[in-house]
């Protein structure tokens, strides 16, 4: 599945795309373009408007406002031409689950439309690919959740789509499965697929080329992750690693100068606005109350980290205009 890339026209464009419903905005005026075979990450929290940028881009919703292009073609006037050229995976999967694995392949594969002749080969390529061989057979509904995932990938770019949209696909997927499935985006991304996925999961978000960052219907930074970790990032990161670490970060979080402090493994992560002078007093402070400190020291931000930040960034700049839909 080689897909051409010589073309330099993105494989995803939009201009002040915006949608309403009443007086709400779920999509806020945003702007941004995919380069084709760009792996690039809608991260958000639930409600931030990831899910109705991909309906609008799938040709699913239509927009309110604004532009937007995908394979070349508009999303308002030509949404059919778009439907043929994209592959589309929701969270939910989308299968059939009386169905038995060789069955809903054989069902998208109709779908699709794809030519008697080739439907074998493709068959066989997405048994391959998601490892389900030898559950051919089974019924959707018994396979455990990460082969389900496998197979609605599989079941999504069966036509060989340029472009697929992948709408929080690993939710409720253990971490291992998680892991599996991103080598599989991986090797979609090194045939040439542009795929746009979307997230609420910070450590998924470094897998991505790029990252769009969505909060309350605003694109509030695209960048990639260590762009975003080195440039976007105005405060200091500490990583505090000492006995009783929940304890701790009560203690921290009257300390003036600290913006915010959270659980980050078997430590705690500092956000201060200037490092060193919120280490001298993390060190005093702890020290004086009997903790055993083990470090204190400035480090490199998380995603987690710079979304953070961003969020409240942009919280204590304004209040939110009203709700955001999903």
């Amino acid at each position: 599945m080689d897909i051409d890339t010589n073309n330099r026209t993105p494989a995803v464009a939009v201009r002040d795309l915006e949608k309403r419903f009443g007086r709400f905005y779920a999509v806020n005026r945003i702007s941004f373009e995919v380069a084709k075979g760009e792996i690039f990450g809608f991260l958000g929290p639930n409600g931030a408007g990831k899910s109705t940028t991909i309906r609008m881009l799938c040709g699913i919703l239509a927009p309110s406002g604004g532009s937007g292009a995908v394979a070349g073609f508009d999303i308002r006037r030509e949404t059919e031409k778009i439907k043929s050229r994209i592959g589309y995976m929701s969270q939910k999967f989308s299968l059939y689950e009386d169905l038995t694995v060789e069955e809903n392949i054989d069902f998208y594969s109709g779908i699709y439309r794809i030519p008697p002749k080739k439907r074998p080969a493709r068959k066989d390529w997405v048994l391959d690919m998601a490892g389900l061989r030898e559950q051919r057979r089974s019924l959707t509904a018994i396979l455990p959740g990460g082969w389900k995932q496998r197979l609605a990938l599989g079941c999504a770019v069966l036509h060989e789509p340029p472009i697929v949209f992948l709408d929080e696909p690993t939710s409720g997927v253990d971490p291992i499965s998680r892991r599996r499935f991103w080598d599989l985006i991986y090797d979609l991304a090194g045939r040439g697929v542009t795929v746009f996925v979307t997230t609420h999961y910070m450590e998924e978000a470094e897998y991505c080329g790029r990252i769009g960052v969505i909060y309350r219907g605003e694109l509030i930074a695209c960048s990639s992750p260590q762009a975003l970790k080195t440039t976007l990032m105005r405060e200091d990161v500490l990583e505090v690693v000492c006995d009783r670490p929940q304890e701790a970060l009560g203690a921290i979080e009257k300390l003036g100068g600290v913006r915010e402090v959270a659980l980050f493994g078997r430590g705690l992560h500092v956000i201060a606005a200037d490092g060193e002078t919120a280490a001298g007093q993390i060190r005093g402070e702890l020290t004086r109350l009997g903790y055993r400190l083990e470090r204190v020291e400035k480090i490199e931000p998380s995603i987690e980290d710079v979304f953070v930040s961003l969020i409240e960034a942009r919280d204590r700049v304004e209040q939110p205009i009203g709700e955001v839909a999903r």
